[in-house]
């Protein structure tokens, strides 16, 4: 998908006369196994270093982590003698519902702003990488998981083997790892490319994670499909000596379903590809003419999927005024590559645009439920994912 800026590499004003890095956006897929990967074309210390996402800015992501905490609490009797650990724990918004419940938690997240907050919301948090040698650390103080969560974290991740093998080391014989990741069905059915950016270095299929689950003496034993992300898995996994849980029928019946979908086809992967061209042709063409017609147009979000989105279509001012965000990190900052302003939300009552661009259309609702007042001047939005919706 062309040449793009990191996807969380906001800018500041004075920065935006300096020469921005800008890096092949290439993904790939693997013909023997159908993991879809990028090059590690940057490390994740730069990266994660100061990271600007913080989950606990959306309610719907809040709501998804308190029903997750209830359900699995329930399902796997988690109490005040168990320990629960959550591999990047971002601000702690997830670990806070454990522990409102009494049971012990620990957070572990590398970037440094992050982890402060959590800390200072009361969630111990250990501030690194997630590798072999903070799990054998744990492991030799006794500080094993009954309950291990990744939420979208695999992704993240340059070396998998490593993190997959780490998992097990802290995982108790009897425990319990959750991880929630994007499905790759999801991705490619509902044209999700924008979700392709650096950070990312792989993309799961279930058929993909139980090959690489096996490969370390870990076992599958159930997967839940999740609307959060626009499609995402949350898969359920065992050490291979532990059979305290039933193995779900819901595993053969999603890689039936992977199958028939062709993802153990290279072929599908390159009619995707020409797909993802026809997107852009149709968000600029109806851009320009929106534009011709005199409209004002404006985003709202800065995610890091609506810069993948922007740069790949290679929109910028010409089309977009400004985008609004509600985390105050991101105000007043300007969008990687394509410069565009990021202003308080406030700021759409003043101008008044014609036309407001969802970039986080995985919170459409959300957004459309706190920007409604729009439609008293006429306002409309538009999501492009997974092709263009204009509504009201």
């Amino acid at each position: 998908m062309g040449r793009s800026p990191l996807a969380n590499s906001f800018l500041d004003k004075s920065e935006l006369k300096k020469k921005e890095p800008f890096y092949p956006l290439h993904a790939y897929v693997c013909k023997a196994c159908y993991l879809v990967q990028l090059e590690e074309i940057e490390s994740p210390k730069k990266i994660f270093q100061d990271y600007p996402y913080f989950s606990s800015y959306s309610s719907t992501w809040l709501k998804h982590c308190q029903d997750y905490v209830n359900e699995v609490v329930n399902r796997f009797d988690l109490d005040r003698n168990k320990q629960v650990i959550e591999i990047a724990s971002n601000d702690g918004c997830l670990l806070s519902f454990f522990k409102e419940k009494g049971i012990p938690v620990l957070g572990i997240e590398p970037a440094k702003n992050i982890a402060r907050a959590a800390e200072s919301a009361g969630i111990p948090t250990i501030n690194q990488f997630f590798g072999s040698q903070l799990a054998q650390k744990l492991a030799g103080s006794k500080k094993k998981a009954d309950l291990l969560i990744g939420n979208n974290v695999l992704a993240h991740v340059p070396n998998l083997n490593e993190f997959i093998a780490s998992l097990k080391i802290v995982l108790k014989s009897n425990g319990v790892i959750t991880l929630e990741f994007p499905s790759l069905l999801q991705l490619i059915d509902q044209n999700q490319f924008d979700t392709i950016y650096h950070e990312h270095f792989s993309y799961f299929s279930c058929l993909t994670i139980e090959k690489i689950l096996t490969h370390h003496g870990l076992n599958l034993f159930d997967v839940e499909e999740l609307r959060t992300h626009g499609g995402s898995f949350r898969i359920y996994i065992r050490h291979q000596g532990n059979s305290d849980n039933n193995i779900s029928e819901n595993i053969l019946r999603i890689k039936l379903m992977e199958k028939n979908y062709g993802l153990d086809k290279l072929s599908s992967y390159r009619n995707f590809s020409k797909q993802i061209e026809e997107t852009k042709h149709q968000l600029c063409q109806f851009l320009a003419k929106a534009k011709q017609s005199g409209k004002s147009i404006v985003a709202y979000g800065a995610p890091a999927k609506g810069n993948t989105l922007l740069n790949y279509c290679g929109i910028g001012t010409d089309f977009i005024d400004y985008t609004v965000d509600i985390n105050p990190r991101k105000q007043g900052r300007f969008l990687p590559g394509t410069h565009i302003p990021i202003l308080h939300p406030e700021k759409i009552k003043k101008t008044k645009p014609d036309y407001l661009l969802i970039l986080p259309w995985n919170i459409k609702n959300e957004i459309m439920e706190q920007m409604k007042y729009i439609i008293q001047w006429g306002g409309r939005f538009v999501t492009p994912i997974p092709k263009i919706k204009v509504e009201q």
